[in-house]
């Protein structure tokens, strides 16, 4: 199966876990959606797409290939994944949020294994409002490989 994985992050822990994944699947193409000359999806039989969550939404480059290529990617084996530091609300409200329904209806795999905060390559802001909102000061890496192995999984399936 030839899987693309696409993502979008702002500090990299979206990049990271997109080659954790990568890794588990073997022979993947990663691509950041953030640079130009996105792979045709035509040329993919799977397609993984990764993003950062910023007060409950994907990076703008995710909604927007989610926009221009929803139709073109229903058909094939897709999943999509998510990194957030909030455990409070169930990922797939955050799903719904950020997705149309009719993709979430034909997607194979959902993941949310977590987040990364690391306050040395974060802005003043998100640092402000990390630490007012989660009382984070220090870096936190909630990442749960198990989830991705099990996410890997329903993929290859």
């Amino acid at each position: 199966m030839k899987t693309l994985i696409l993502y979008a992050t702002k500090y990299g822990a979206t990049a990271e876990v997109a080659q954790r994944i990568a890794d588990s699947i073997g022979g993947a193409v990663i691509h950041d959606l953030k640079k130009n000359n996105t792979p045709n999806v035509d040329e993919y039989d799977c397609i993984i797409i990764g993003s950062s969550l910023y007060a409950g939404s994907f990076r703008k480059e995710v909604k927007t290939f989610l926009s221009e290529n929803e139709e073109n990617i229903r058909g094939k084996s897709v999943g999509l994944f998510f990194l957030g530091l909030d455990t409070e609300l169930t990922p797939q409200s955050y799903f719904e949020k950020n997705c149309s329904s009719e993709l979430l209806a034909t997607v194979k795999a959902t993941c949310s294994p977590g987040g990364i905060y690391n306050p040395e390559k974060a802005g003043w802001f998100d640092r402000f409002i990390l630490k007012a909102a989660k009382k984070l000061t220090v870096y936190t890496d909630t990442i749960d490989d198990n989830k991705i192995e099990q996410f890997v999984e329903a993929i290859k399936q």
